[in-house]
């Protein structure tokens, strides 16, 4: 910046705001919904994607305004807006948003009913499908419904989180209107299918939405009563938890205390039909003690979730084409081969969903039922139900290893099931902890330990993502495994933290949250800044979801500044502003949004020719760096590394077809091919580049596999 004052880097303008680019994310999830080169089911499903992660971000980002306002913070945003001017700007873009998916869902409703997946209202059934949702209605909608009356002698009644109800006004033979609220079953599917035919491709399907066929049906509640008015509504309430684990003996009991509050949290969103008068509507906003401001008035159907269900419609004509992931290079078909002898030999990265998380399972279920495995550690955040890994774990257990998991119980929105198998794990014999006071265990590492010839060894995977063998065919996420000894005895120390007492700063191989992270990747981005003043080529890419953190973003602006070139992919949040005249020129940002959901991280570093990547489970925000348990592991495979610069982040920097180039301001504009080039679509490129190596694996598993290469130490 020669002649120039320097840029003071704390100064707001240099930063997006939060929430707004966190809502920026969903309008590009909203913007594949829109898109006609998706399939038709698949775009269904983004728009049922779009409305849950809404709803998702009322209960947990606009009621953390919320609560800053009533506790009366007066702190800035780093883009220097007070927490009632974020709440205003994001109603403003909410309002614009939901308007702009009533009108992708009357387009894709439309679609729909020519391909035969009709999505219709009550009053449009022909005679046979009205007979049909009628005797649907009778047999099993009637019996389970339960009208709350609302008078002098019955209290309003409580409305929980996320459901679906109807207000319903009746009249007496006094003539005096009444108020009832009728909750939609959540135990019902809430498109009741009202008739199919044919049979395949040409197979027809109609549904009629619940909420509508109990309007229709309102009177059978009431009899002795007419119907006034009947109009739907649905509220979201706060959802997140405020868990006092100083004070709380047993922190299981505390998070579940926490589970059964959140149904009751204060109301953060009220949605109705532009139909409802506006003193029903009133008495609502009085009932649920929410704010007028938090009404939002939408075109039915409310709550687009459900459409996630029509996407499981069997027409694979409306979907993307199936695949299965590759089998990996490294070992035998059916994975019964020898797991521990193939990592011996060499370190293996997996990429999922490309390529099987088959392995992964198979090194924790043949660890379970080795004899010379002495014990397995593991960290679950997110495993989903049915997990295979935690059934080995439990196997493991009852066969007399030593297993130690930590279970992290604030997984948000993954509580109940995280309680469900601590308890397993524990009437199992495994040893499980529920994570350190004021942290949140984020990190993703498995440790099995051996014995081997007369001594000990460590086996080791360190993942971007959950164990979790559902997920792990929609994300992409990346797996390293490895008995490097280093790496061994640093996994180690990680489970005497997470387990124990142990505060150790000096890790071998790791770069661990919050020890040492954010200090290490700061004098990682230094080192690329000093290269670059010297005169040699300086690069850094890294690939997250979410780029938060004020003082790492800070840091990319001097790398920027000292001629460092900065690739950054940031699926999710990010609140750098690229392209800055004097600041961030060198800065480009990327966001990938397409059939999988990108989760893998990964952090590149130039090195002056030498390059030094590590993958892992941290974005860089303050709560990742500051406030959880996070791992980042180098890969020392030169050849690995080469396939995470060249074949993985080159891939994703050249796709030019579901990749979006944030601007300035904070927008983002499409990528599309420029005249002469080829349309690149980074995770179908990635599928091709799988396929292509299976006829290479088939002959690799014919023969022997290479001895383990030599790895950099350091």
């Amino acid at each position: 910046m020669t002649g120039q004052a320097a840029r003071d880097l704390s100064d707001p303008s240099l930063y997006v705001n939060r929430e707004l680019a966190l809502l920026a994310f969903q309008e590009r999830v909203l913007e594949e919904a829109s898109d006609s080169a998706n399939p038709l089911l698949e775009r269904a499903k983004y728009l049922g994607i779009f409305s849950s992660n809404i709803s998702e971000f009322y209960m947990v980002r606009v009621a953390g305004l919320r609560q800053q306002i009533a506790a009366g913070v007066t702190s800035l945003s780093d883009d220097g807006l007070t927490a009632a001017e974020q709440l205003t700007a994001v109603r403003e873009t909410v309002a614009d948003m939901l308007g702009r998916a009533r009108e992708c869902f009357h387009i894709l409703r439309q679609e729909l009913n020519e391909a035969g997946i009709m999505l219709l209202d009550y009053a449009n059934l022909d005679d046979a499908q009205r007979a049909a949702a009628d005797s649907y209605f009778a047999s099993d909608v009637w019996p389970v419904l339960t009208p709350l009356a609302f008078d002098p002698g019955r209290p309003f009644p409580h409305i929980s989180n996320l459901s679906m109800n109807v207000a319903i006004v009746v009249k007496g033979p006094d003539g005096e209107e009444r108020f009832a609220r009728v909750k939609v079953p959540k135990a019902l599917p809430r498109l009741v299918p009202v008739g199919t035919e044919g049979t395949g491709i040409g197979r027809q399907h109609a549904f009629v939405w619940l909420e509508q066929l109990m309007i229709a049906h309102a009177g059978r509640l009431f009899p002795g009563y007419d119907i006034v008015a009947a109009h739907p509504f649905r509220i979201t309430r706060d959802a997140e938890m405020v868990i006092q684990e100083l004070e709380a003996d047993d922190l299981l009991e505390s998070i579940e205390q926490g589970v059964r509050q959140r149904r009751f949290g204060s109301v953060v969103r009220m949605t109705v039909d532009p139909t409802m008068p506006t003193h029903i509507r009133d008495m609502l906003v009085e009932n649920l003690r929410m704010d007028p401001l938090d009404v939002i008035v939408l075109e039915p159907p409310l709550g687009m979730s459900e459409l996630l269900s029509i996407s499981k419609i069997d027409r694979p004509d409306l979907k993307y084409p199936t695949f299965v992931p590759s089998l990996s290079l490294e070992f035998g078909d059916t994975y019964e081969s020898d797991i521990f002898a193939t990592i011996r030999e060499h370190d293996v990265l997996l990429h999922h969903p490309f390529e099987s998380f088959q392995p992964v399972v198979a090194f924790i279920q043949q660890a379970a039922h080795d004899p010379d495995v002495l014990a397995i550690k593991m960290t679950l955040y997110r495993v989903g139900k049915d997990s295979p890994i935690v059934e080995a774990l439990m196997d493991a257990a009852l066969e007399g290893k030593e297993i130690a998991c930590l279970v992290e119980l604030k997984a948000r929105f993954d509580e109940e099931s995280n309680i469900e198998w601590a308890r397993a794990l524990e009437a199992a014999g495994v040893h499980v902890v529920y994570g350190l006071v004021g942290l949140k265990t984020h990190s993703k590492v498995a440790l099995v330990v051996r014995r081997e010839g007369g001594k000990v060894r460590r086996y080791v995977h360190v993942g971007t993502g959950n164990y979790n063998a559902v997920t792990a065919t929609q994300y992409t996420d990346l797996g390293l495994l490895t008995c490097d000894e280093q790496m061994g005895e640093d996994a180690s120390a990680l489970f005497n933290l997470v387990t124990g007492y142990a505060r150790k700063s000096d890790y071998r191989r790791f770069v661990v949250a919050p020890v040492e992270m954010r200090e290490r990747i700061s004098e990682l981005i230094g080192r690329e800044i000093e290269h670059a003043r010297a005169g040699k080529e300086a690069r850094l890419v890294f690939k997250m979801n979410s780029l938060v953190d004020a003082k790492m973003i800070a840091r990319l602006y001097e790398a920027s500044q000292a001629g460092v070139e900065v690739e950054l992919l940031v699926r999710g949040v990010c609140c750098l502003r690229p392209g800055l005249a004097g600041v961030s020129e060198r800065i480009r940002v990327t966001s990938v949004v397409g059939r999988f959901l990108e989760h893998s991280r990964i952090y590149f570093f130039l090195n002056g020719g030498e390059p030094e990547v590590l993958l892992g489970s941290a974005d860089l925000m303050p709560r990742n760096l500051d406030r959880r348990v996070e791992v980042l592991a180098p890969v020392l495979d030169p050849k690995l590394a080469k396939r995470l610069r060249e074949e993985i982040l080159g891939t994703f920097l050249r796709d030019n077809t579901k990749a979006r180039r944030m601007l300035a301001d904070g927008s983002y504009e499409r990528m599309t091919p420029v005249e002469g080039e080829s349309e690149v679509n980074a995770q179908e490129e990635l599928l091709r580049i799988q396929r292509r190596a299976a006829p290479k694996r088939k002959r690799k598993r014919a023969g022997a596999k290479p001895k383990r290469r030599a790895q950099k130490k350091g």
